[in-house]
């Protein structure tokens, strides 16, 4: 393809350039179609805000924070209470952190001695009545999700003088790691480079204190843990806390004195539970006309060898051409370690899938040397083309005839994400995860971390993600012990003598030594049945009845009701990330309206009747985070005297379709990007030093552009934003092509 190239015409004169420093890497990566938990990944990519002395300050009084932790579920109660100083009726754009698993489901402000209640309406409304209360002269408060573990708070026509009470409460769900639980309360959303973030993401903009200054506000934090099973183990390490013991299943923390200003760090709670066999157990809530129940089973402590079942494990790697290089080459080191760490009485088998799949064998071998060897080279000499398709070898694997019947069977798959996923490949891991447990690992420096996570969630399990070679090892040894040992298997669920529905998960995985199960459900009138569950655990059958009414319902487990809508919108989610539906949109929305959670269509709004401005003029301020500990001012940037005629730069642009997609309609694209859209990109660069590397555009089935990267070693703010807006409004919707796709433009 014909190169396009331009070179900046270079200027004698100085200027003063604001430069941002990445601590560690100076090559920036920005993108919009990645979750936060990949936001955390590109730190230390930072943006720089500077302060407007003239601005008014709001300067936050405190924060205080009550947890109640029931079983798994921790129930987090959140005050913050801040103070116009200043002589202006102000707005203030506050951002904090919650947790990346937060339901939030209550929201209310006070205002003086003013009281109001948010109510959680759809997010375009919710916004709209936010605009329209703010321009009146209202006081109004508005709490969006603006990622998965950053929410932004709005609140309008502050007086001066005035003070502001808003509370906010959240549930979660605990997961342990290593067999450790860890309760984590985010305080910072720390320093992040935002070059190309939408407008809309704020929270990106939040102007933060120099390094070492005394956070301006107040920190307290306390909590009541109920385990039902006897605790082991409780530290924190970020704080300096006081724990109680009422008794051996029970704890109380509460932050000492001395962390009156501790709000510039995570608090970080872990514990560990004790038994040496496996644990079950049942919490109930009602609430009105639904009654809610949640049921745990968790591997015990220690696991030695003869509580682990023979293991199969078949791998599913993509050899789609987007594998090639780094991302194979892992999956082949990792199959490796897993595989020669198997016991003569487990077995393996190796799938591939590109436009077709294939496998190593009709049935599954042995873990010998000579079986490992047969299967890394099958591997190597695979060659990637046509579409990739998940579904044919999900279908395949599930017919391998089985060995035994205590066989814990599951699946690897190894991907870049970049795969055809469609809603009955989804239903066949969800409806199978008693014959099947279903992990992923996702590999590449540019993963589609929807579809990974999407699995995993369908599955039930944790997606984990190598993005570069360093942090490879690593991940990949967390990844090897995650999968390594079940230790009840064949896992069916009974239930007799109640009316129970809307149950989640509907067939249920295996339990592991890092993975407990969490059943959710709902039942009818009273709790009187019993829930039963077999399986085989190691050498011996495993049967467990628990009684509906040895769990007395509890008011504390009010949580349950809301982790149940959570989960039901995350599966709904990980449907519509896949194939997008506006019917699952609908039922999402609803799901956040009945249950009064914020989800990506719905928010809380809080709004005065009574008016406190004149003509609806107020000034927007952002309020000052504590800069976390231990971050240098170097991650806010500094100016620097440059010569623009060393910051000289060429554009020029190659395009490339590194999917595989049909010809014509791959010819077609390139044709229409030289021709319509390369000008657009070529705008954005007028009188301006910017050097690219490249960027990647994601196109979903229907042409509609879902995701846009950015990479280069300096890229400025107005350019990236530039190319945000100018990609985003491309339109491929003529040249469908029945699957994900990915632009490549090389610069």
């Amino acid at each position: 393809m014909k190169n396009l190239k331009k070179n900046q015409l270079m200027n004698e004169n100085h200027t003063r350039i604001l430069f941002l420093i990445a601590l560690f890497s100076f090559t920036f990566l920005f993108s919009f179609s990645q979750s936060e938990s990949e936001d955390k990944t590109l730190s230390p990519y930072f943006y720089v805000v500077s302060n407007d002395p003239e601005t008014d300050d709001l300067p936050l009084k405190s924060t205080s924070a009550e947890v109640n932790i029931v079983g798994v579920i921790a129930d987090v109660s959140i005050k913050q209470v801040y103070k116009n100083e200043g002589k202006s009726t102000i707005e203030a754009i506050y951002t904090f952190p919650a947790s990346s698993k937060a339901a939030v489901y209550s929201m209310e402000m006070k205002i003086g001695s003013r009281k109001i209640v948010a109510q959680i309406k759809e997010k375009e409304k919710a916004r709209a009545e936010y605009e329209e209360a703010k321009n009146s002269g209202q006081s109004a408060s508005l709490l969006e999700q603006q990622r998965p573990n950053v929410f932004q708070m709005n609140v309008a026509n502050i007086r001066p003088g005035e003070t502001i009470e808003v509370s906010m409460k959240y549930t979660e769900m605990l997961v342990p790691e290593a067999g450790t639980y860890s309760f984590v309360y985010p305080t910072v959303v720390g320093p992040r480079y935002t070059a190309g973030a939408a407008a809309e993401d704020t929270y990106l903009n939040t102007p933060y204190q120099k390094e070492g200054e005394t956070p301006f506000s107040s920190f307290d934090l306390n909590v009541y843990l109920a385990a039902g099973m006897p605790i082991d183990n409780i530290s924190c390490t970020t704080h300096k806390t006081n724990i109680t013991y009422p008794q051996s299943d029970m704890a109380e923390i509460k932050l000492d004195q001395s962390e009156k200003n501790g709000g510039n760090r995570d608090f970080i709670l872990e514990y560990s539970l004790g038994g040496d066999k496996i644990q079950s157990g049942l919490l109930l809530y009602e609430h009105g006309d639904e009654n809610f129940f949640m049921m745990m089973v968790e591997p015990p402590k220690k696991v030695l060898n003869e509580d682990i079942p023979p293991r199969e494990y078949i791998f599913i790697v993509d050899v789609s051409g987007s594998m090639t290089g780094f991302p194979l080459t892992v999956s082949k080191k990792l199959m490796r370690n897993l595989v020669t760490n198997l016991r003569s009485t487990d077995k393996f088998n190796v799938m591939v899938f590109a436009g077709s799949s294939g496998f190593l064998s009709e049935t599954s071998l042995n873990a010998t040397s000579a079986n490992i060897e047969q299967a890394i080279s099958y591997i190597e000499n695979q060659k990637g083309g046509g579409g990739t398709n998940l579904l044919p070898a999900l279908e395949k694997a599930l017919t391998f005839p089985r060995g035994t019947e205590s066989l814990s069977r599951s699946f690897v798959i190894i991907t870049d994400g970049y795969v055809d996923v469609e809603k009955k490949a989804f239903d066949l891991i969800r409806n199978n995860c008693d014959n099947a447990n279903t992990f992923i690992f996702g590999i590449g420096s540019s993963v589609n971390r929807y579809i990974i996570e999407g699995i995993a969630h369908v599955g039930m399990s944790e997606p984990f993600v190598v993005t570069n070679s360093e942090n490879c090892d690593n991940i990949a040894e967390k990844f090897r012990k995650y999968i390594n040992s079940p230790v009840l298997t064949q896992i069916k669920r009974t239930i007799t003598g109640i009316d129970a529905y809307d149950m989640e998960p509907t067939t249920i995985p295996d339990v592991m030594a890092e993975r407990p199960v969490i059943i959710y459900g709902k039942y009818r009138n009273n709790a009187d049945g019993s829930i039963t569950l077999k399986g085989h655990a190691g050498k011996e059958k495993f049967k467990k009845t628990i009684k509906f009414s040895e769990a007395k319902p509890d008011k504390r487990n009010s949580a349950i009701r809301y982790l149940w809508a959570r989960e039901r919108i995350k599966m709904l989610d990980d449907y519509n990330n896949a194939n997008y539906d506006e019917t699952t949109v609908k039922e999402v929305t609803g799901l956040g309206l009945k249950y009064n959670l914020m989800t990506a269509y719905t928010s809380f709004v809080a709004i005065d009747e009574q008016k406190v401005t004149v003509n609806g003029n107020t000034k927007t301020v952002k309020q000052a985070l504590p800069m976390p500990q231990g971050v240098s001012n170097y991650a806010i940037g500094f100016e620097m005297e440059l010569d623009e005629a060393e910051m000289g730069f060429s554009l020029y642009s190659d395009i490339e379709i590194i999917t595989a997609i049909d010809e014509k309609i791959k010819n077609k694209v390139i044709e229409a990007i030289e021709k319509e859209f390369i000008a657009d990109i070529n705008s954005c660069f007028n009188n301006d030093n910017s050097l690219l590397e490249k960027i990647e555009i994601t196109v979903d089935e229907k042409g509609n552009i879902t995701g846009v990267s950015i990479i280069g070693p300096f890229i400025s703010i107005p350019i990236a934003l530039c190319l945000k807006d100018k990609i985003s409004k491309w339109d491929f919707s003529e040249y469908q092509a029945g699957c994900v796709w990915t632009i490549q433009i090389k610069f």
